[in-house]
C-alpha cells in the first residue's frame, strides 16, 4: 500500500465505499469504491448514517460484473489503459461483506469544543454503543475506522482499565481490553500449538499486575511464567514474571527443595495428608482407572477413620500380609488391607486394588504427614494481600500432579473466598470486600472435559463463582474438548488461529454472527493475529498482537522499572 493511499485512509474524510443492501440478520453489503487489495478481511469500519454510527467487520470480498462477458474477457490487453481503467471502477466492481456489531450516536466534530466533554462522557460509559437494532440507509458512506473511532468504543490504552491488548490489522491504531470487565467472568485464550498463547497470556498477566485491582493465581504447569524463559522458536531471552514485578510476584515451588529452573522458589508447598479427602481421589478416577466400587471404599475409610485420618491410615496399611495360626492357616494381618476390609464389611479385593492405585499418590513426596510450613495458607494470604502467586510444579509434571494440586487448592480457596464473600455481604462489621481473584489454568481440557467437568472444583468456578469474586483464564489448543457447559460460561475469548474446524466450533458456541466469524478465524496468521470477543471488548476484532518484548515492558513500565521503597512497600501489603 503506498505511503500517498495510508494517508488517505487515516484521514476520517476518505471512504472506501457506500452500502448497498443488507439486513439485520444478513450482513450488510457494501461496494468498494477503492481497490480491493486496500481492505482485508477482518478490517473494522465504520458506517454514518441518519445522526448514527454503524461498526462492523468486513468478512468478505466479492468480486462482481454488471455484465458476465467483462469478467470474462481480459480487457487490459484489448483496450487502451483509460477506458480499461474505467470499465474496472464502472462496469467490474467488488461488494464487502460488513457483520453490522454495534452502533451509538454520532458526536461532534474531533476539533471542535464539545468533541472534549461528549468524548468523556463517552469514557465514563454515559454514552455508548448498543448493539444493532437497525441499518443504516442506502449508500450510506463506509470508511475504515480511525483512531477516535477505536478509541471509543474499546478505549484508550492507559485510561483506567484499558490495556492495550493490539492493534488493528490496516493502520496499526491500538485496541484496548477493559481489564476490570474482563476479570468479572472466566475467560479463555486458544490457539493451535505454536500460535503464541503463552506470550499473550504473559502481556494480559502482566496488565493484569500492572493494574494491581485483581489477584492472580497460576498453574505453572511448564515452568513458564514466573521465571525467565527461552523462545523455542527463537532462541532469545523471554522475561519472566517474578523478574519484571519482583515484590509483587510470588514463586512458589511443589515439594520440599524444589528449585524452579535452577532458582530457589520464595517458598515451597507441601501438602498435608489431613487435606486429601475423599473426594479429591475421585476427581483422579479417570486418571487413575478407578473402579465403580472405589466410592464405597472411600466412604468406609472416612467412616472408619475420620476425615483427617484416612488417608494416613490406609496408605500405611499393608497388601497381601498374611499370618499363620497354630493350625498352618493364613489370615490377614491386623495391619493389612485386607483386615480392615473384613472389619468395614468391604471387598477385600477391591480394598487392595485402590490402594495400589492409590500407590503413586502414597508416593508423591509433596504429600507429608507434617508440612515444614502452612504454606497454603500462606499462598492465600499472598492472594489476599495483592500479591501474586505461580505455583511451578518442577519436575512433578504428571497429569496426576497437576489434577490432583490444582484441584486440592482450589477447592481450598474457593471456600475462602465464598466465606469472605458471605461475611462482607451480611454486613459483618470487621468484613472487607474481597480482592478480585483469576486463577490460570494451563491444558484446561484435562481438567475441564466431560468426564471431569462435573467432578474438579473449576467447573464450578466458571459456573457460579463470579458471584464470589473468583474466576477462571483457561489456556488451552484444544477447546472442543472442553465441557460445552463450561465453555458458554466464558464471557471472553482471545483465539488464535485453530486448524480443527471442531475447535473453531467450540469457540464460537453460543456467539451471534459465529457463520460469519467462522471463515476469519480460519484464516487467521498462525501467529500475532488474535480474534477477540466476549465480555471483556464491546465487538468481535481481528488484532495484531502486541509482542512480548523490550518495547512491551518499557511501555508498561516506562524506561526505568525500578520500584522506590514506598512502592514496594505498598505491593507487599504494608
Amino acid at each position: 500500500m503506498t505511503d500517498q493511499t495510508m494517508n488517505k485512509l487515516n484521514d476520517s474524510a476518505y471512504n472506501i465505499g457506500y452500502i448497498v443492501g443488507g439486513g439485520l440478520k444478513a450482513n450488510l453489503q457494501a461496494r468498494l469504491t477503492v481497490s480491493p487489495q486496500t481492505v482485508q478481511e477482518g478490517a473494522f469500519v465504520v458506517v454514518e448514517s441518519g445522526g448514527w454510527l454503524f461498526y462492523g467487520l468486513v468478512t468478505d470480498l466479492q468480486l462482481g460484473a454488471t455484465d458476465p462477458r467483462f469478467a470474462d474477457e481480459q480487457t487490459e490487453s484489448r483496450l487502451p489503459p483509460h477506458l480499461a481503467k474505467l470499465l474496472h471502477g464502472q462496469t467490474l466492481y467488488t461488494n464487502m461483506e460488513i457483520l453490522n456489531t454495534l452502533m451509538m450516536e454520532q458526536g461532534p466534530e474531533p476539533d471542535s469544543p464539545e468533541y472534549d466533554a461528549w468524548f468523556q462522557q463517552v469514557l465514563e460509559e454515559k454514552i455508548y454503543p448498543i448493539p444493532a437494532k437497525t441499518v443504516p440507509q442506502h449508500h450510506a458512506e463506509v470508511r475504515l475506522a480511525t483512531a477516535g473511532d477505536i478509541a471509543e468504543i474499546f478505549g484508550k490504552p492507559g485510561a483506567g482499565p484499558f490495556f492495550r491488548i493490539g492493534d488493528t490489522l490496516e493502520q496499526a491504531h491500538p485496541v484496548c481490553v477493559n481489564l476490570d470487565k474482563l476479570v468479572q467472568r472466566s475467560a479463555g485464550i486458544f490457539g493451535a500449538t505454536g500460535t503464541g498463547k503463552s506470550f499473550l497470556t504473559r502481556v494480559i498477566l502482566a496488565g493484569l499486575i500492572q493494574r494491581g485491582k485483581t489477584a492472580v493465581l497460576i498453574f505453572d504447569m511448564h515452568n513458564e511464567y514466573g521465571s525467565d524463559d527461552t523462545a523455542s522458536d527463537t532462541g532469545q531471552r523471554v522475561p519472566g514474571l517474578k523478574g519484571k514485578f519482583p515484590a509483587r510476584v510470588r514463586m512458589v515451588g511443589l515439594g520440599r527443595g524444589a528449585t524452579i529452573r535452577g532458582r530457589t522458589p520464595d517458598y515451597t508447598l507441601e501438602i498435608a495428608e489431613v487435606d486429601v479427602t475423599p473426594e479429591d481421589v475421585l476427581m483422579l478416577s479417570q486418571e487413575l482407572n478407578l473402579r465403580e466400587t472405589t466410592p464405597t471404599t472411600l466412604e468406609a475409610l472416612r467412616t472408619s477413620f475420620g476425615q483427617d485420618r484416612w488417608f494416613h491410615e490406609f496408605k500405611h496399611m499393608r497388601v497381601n500380609a498374611f499370618n499363620v495360626d497354630e493350625e498352618g492357616k493364613r489370615f490377614p494381618a491386623p495391619d493389612s488391607v485386607a483386615a480392615w476390609a473384613e472389619g468395614a464389611g468391604v471387598h477385600p479385593g477391591a480394598a487392595e486394588a485402590l490402594h495400589n492405585k492409590l500407590r503413586r499418590l502414597f508416593n508423591a513426596p509433596y504429600i507429608v504427614e507434617e508440612p515444614a510450613a502452612n504454606a497454603l495458607q500462606q499462598m492465600v494470604d499472598n492472594l489476599d494481600n495483592g500479591q501474586h502467586v505461580v505455583l511451578s510444579f518442577g519436575k512433578h509434571e504428571t497429569d496426576l500432579d497437576y489434577l490432583f494440586v490444582s484441584n486440592l487448592l482450589t477447592r481450598r480457596i474457593r471456600s475462602v473466598w465464598e466465606g469472605r464473600t458471605n461475611d462482607y455481604r451480611s454486613g459483618h462489621q470487621d468484613a472487607m470486600e474481597p480482592r478480585p481473584l483469576v486463577i490460570v489454568v494451563e491444558e484446561a481440557h484435562k481438567l475441564l472435559n466431560r468426564e471431569m467437568a462435573s467432578q474438579t472444583t473449576f467447573s464450578t468456578i466458571a459456573r457460579e463463582m463470579r458471584k464470589y469474586y473468583v474466576t477462571l483464564l483457561i489456556i488451552d489448543q484444544r477447546p472442543s474438548q472442553i465441557y460445552d457447559e463450561v465453555m458458554s460460561q466464558l464471557g471472553t475469548r482471545i483465539t488464535g488461529w485453530l486448524g480443527d474446524s471442531d475447535d473453531i466450533q467450540a469457540v464460537l458456541t453460543g456467539l451471534a454472527g459465529r457463520e460469519a466469524l467462522r471463515g476469519m478465524l480460519a484464516r487467521l496468521q498462525p501467529k500475532e493475529e488474535v480474534l477477540m470477543l466476549g465480555w471483556g471488548v464491546p465487538m468481535p476484532i481481528v488484532v495484531h498482537s502486541r509482542r512480548y518484548d523490550d518495547d512491551f515492558w518499557k511501555d508498561l513500565l516506562g524506561n526505568n522499572s525500578k520500584q522506590s521503597a514506598d512502592e514496594i512497600m505498598e505491593d507487599l501489603g504494608f
